[in-house]
């Protein structure tokens, strides 16, 4: 029964999630049932797609990109693949009817990554961060008002700026790995290997922006969307105050982390924030 290996699919989406994220898959796991599966599903695809061009070192990323990006091509159109990551992606997709050129953009941005590794203006590193992180939340948005057009254009914008903040502070925070590893650099302007006090506050003012208008979102969303992704805010705004507080020379030499005990305290608070209809 193809139903069968649809939820193979779905079990391998949810395990690359726990896998690669504990911070994602824990607010994933605060989403309404409903829903929670095709967040698994977009996480699963998004991932996959990202470790190509940042992991596999020991192999031609281009050969192994182009090869993925004609297996998505064929998912789509198809309506299934042997690939259970994007059998299962195929299935969201075309549940909640999410524009293709939002997945079009998202691998035009990784697809960068294969090769750039400056960002010299606003305008390169705007539509970077656009591919890599807002249309993710646009995914994630078709699935939270299930596909309702009235509601999306609505929570378009917050939804946009909740993933270029989360994408700002991943930037921040692997700022060491980002330069030493792949040598990159994403912020424009900003000399990573001279940071200071002034550079990181400006980008971390940049993030709390987008924290302010992701926000207003994040209220208006449905119940069973709104705790699980004020729950990833949460965690977020957590890691970019531990950053905010840590020096130039820190951040550029370790990897801040929020542990596991601050995580669960968090979800804790931000539950009975929840409750209290403080959100």
């Amino acid at each position: 029964m193809k139903a069968i290996f649809d939820d193979v699919s779905y079990q391998c989406s949810k395990l690359v999630t726990e896998s690669y994220s504990t911070s994602f898959a824990l607010a994933t796991k605060m989403l309404g049932t409903s829903i929670r599966a095709d967040i698994y599903n977009i996480y699963g695809f998004v991932r996959f797609a990202d470790e190509i061009v940042d992991t596999f070192h020991d192999y031609d990323k281009e050969q192994l990109f182009a090869k993925f990006e004609k297996e998505l091509d064929d998912a789509l159109s198809d309506k299934i693949s042997l690939n259970p990551i994007l059998n299962s992606f195929q299935h969201t997709f075309h549940r909640y009817g999410i524009p293709r050129h939002l997945v079009d953009a998202f691998m035009k941005s990784m697809k960068m990554d294969l090769h750039k590794t400056v960002y010299h203006t606003e305008e390169e590193y705007k539509a970077y961060i656009y591919g890599s992180a807002d249309v993710v939340g646009l995914m994630c948005l078709q699935v939270f008002v299930a596909g309702d057009l009235q509601q999306y254009e609505k929570l378009k914008q917050s939804a946009m700026s909740l993933g270029s903040a989360f994408q700002k502070v991943n930037f921040l925070r692997d700022l060491k790995a980002d330069y030493e590893g792949l040598n990159r650099t994403y912020f424009p302007n900003t000399n990573l290997m001279e940071l200071d006090e002034h550079s990181k506050k400006k980008i971390v003012d940049e993030i709390k922006a987008d924290f302010e208008s992701g926000y207003r979102g994040i209220e208006q969303l449905p119940a069973t969307a709104k705790f699980g992704v004020y729950t990833a805010y949460k965690y977020y705004n957590k890691l970019l105050q531990k950053l905010q507080n840590t020096p130039p020379l820190e951040i550029k030499n370790a990897r801040i982390r929020v542990p596991n005990y601050q995580k669960f305290g968090l979800l804790a608070k931000s539950y009975v924030n929840y409750k209290l209809n403080l959100v």
